[in-house]
């Protein structure tokens, strides 16, 4: 048994690694793939009688883990600069506005002509409103450079936002202006906290010399991410300063840092923890949506009933998408129009609400069919994509102050 258990695992990495490759000439996003091996694997079960343990509760947990490497590795990847001041702005600004849309026009439908209290609608629309990082930036590497970015940003930004949101909701406060201050208090601790761990935490991975380095720095990343999760901060944000903050510490390149700091060592330490949470990324990411695929309700999938409310969620989504890069931020539709798909977080969210807020309109069959279309629609986003490969520069002023501005390949894979 143990042997075919082996078997069977090392051929599903296996079949991942290969899906996340031909996924550049196919079209078709590596996630879907994975989610349609976990059906496929599904029936097999079915039709051999082999005994598979129920492994359905340690999906949320697969998940989160999943979520929080993602973001981490993505941001690990982003170099800020004042060139690319316009993209982050529209990023941003796309997720926040698209989600707020989105959020107020179907709590308004479920509010006015479903009698759903406001609290309730709130719940069961935000994990649709919310951009999956864990399936848009690996369907986003083979974008152009400019694109891919603007993926990262918006999706990573799109979790945080929709998290926080959903925290702040769930949380019974005693005041609307309660609330909102606890908000405002929870970011600026969350980012007081982020500023001491990533120091903590860069100084380990910098200094440590012990052969075992890289494994504990991520155990204490989730760590720290779990305790915030426990005590209602915003724990994304966390995540997101100490990939920003190890990926641009050029801005901390100064006599007086250097005295403690190697930074030529010190990037050459980043690249390797990059490299290594890229592999984890990875395994974590197809055994998640393997597992998705695995407890998929085949019937649910296909039930005519819920496929005109999911379609009708989808195609919304596109219309503001649409509206909104056209007439609002002027940004390119194709191939961007088709890179909001749901997922991983809309899952965790989904299965957060408590049990007296569930809407029976928004049930699991229609939130599987909404992430199943909204990842179909990432093939026609591929198709439409022109790719323009650039080479590496890398240019380096002589005085200290100024920054080096470093441009990987953009065809390149998040370390995949």
């Amino acid at each position: 048994m143990t042997n075919y258990i082996i078997i069977a695992l090392s051929v599903i990495i296996i079949l991942s690694y290969l899906f996340d490759i031909t996924s550049k000439y196919t079209k078709i996003p590596g996630v879907l793939l994975l989610i349609l091996l976990g059906i496929l694997i599904r029936f097999m079960v079915n039709e051999t009688g082999f005994f598979v343990p129920d492994m359905e509760p340690i999906l949320p947990v697969i998940g989160t883990l999943g979520l929080i490497l993602i973001v981490m590795e993505a941001s690990l990847d982003l170099k800020l600069n004042k060139e690319k001041r316009t993209i982050i702005f529209k990023s941003i600004s796309s997720s926040a506005i698209l989600f707020i849309l989105f959020v107020a026009a179907g709590s308004y439908i479920f509010t006015s002509f479903y009698g759903v209290p406001l609290k309730t609608s709130l719940l069961n629309i935000i994990p649709l409103a919310i951009i999956s990082s864990a399936v848009a930036i690996p369907a986003a590497m083979n974008l152009k450079k400019e694109d891919k970015e603007f993926v990262v940003y918006e999706s990573s930004f799109s979790d945080i936002l929709g998290i926080l949101v959903f925290d702040f909701i769930v949380i019974d406060h005693v005041s609307v202006s309660n609330g909102v201050l606890n908000l405002f208090f929870d970011g600026f601790l969350t980012l007081t906290i982020s500023i001491i761990t990533t120091a903590a935490l860069a100084f380990l991975l910098h200094k440590t010399t012990h052969h075992v380095n890289y494994v504990i720095i991520m155990t204490a990343i989730i760590l720290i991410y779990v305790l915030a999760k426990l005590i209602h901060l915003p724990a994304m944000l966390l995540i997101l300063i100490f990939g920003l903050v190890l990926s641009n510490n050029r801005f901390l390149n100064m006599p007086l840092t250097r005295q403690f700091i190697n930074f030529e060592k010190f990037e050459t330490d980043i690249k390797s923890f990059k490299s290594i949470a890229g592999e984890l990324t990875f395994l974590v990411r197809s055994f998640f949506f393997i597992l998705f695929g695995y407890y998929t309700k085949i019937d649910e999938l296909l039930n005519l009933q819920n496929l005109f409310l999911s379609l009708t969620i989808v195609g919304f989504i596109l219309l503001i998408r649409w509206l909104f890069f056209k007439q609002v931020i002027k940004q390119n539709i194709s191939p961007l129009l088709f890179y909001a798909p749901r997922g991983l977080i809309t899952i965790l969210l989904f299965l957060s609400i408590p049990e007296i807020h569930r809407i029976a309109l928004i049930n699991e069959g229609v939130v599987t069919q909404v992430i199943f279309i909204s990842i179909l629609l990432l093939t026609p986003g591929n198709i439409f994509n022109k790719t323009e490969k650039t080479k590496i520069e890398e240019t380096k002023y002589p005085d200290e102050n100024s920054e080096i501005i470093s441009e990987e390949r953009i065809d390149e894979p998040y370390h995949i």
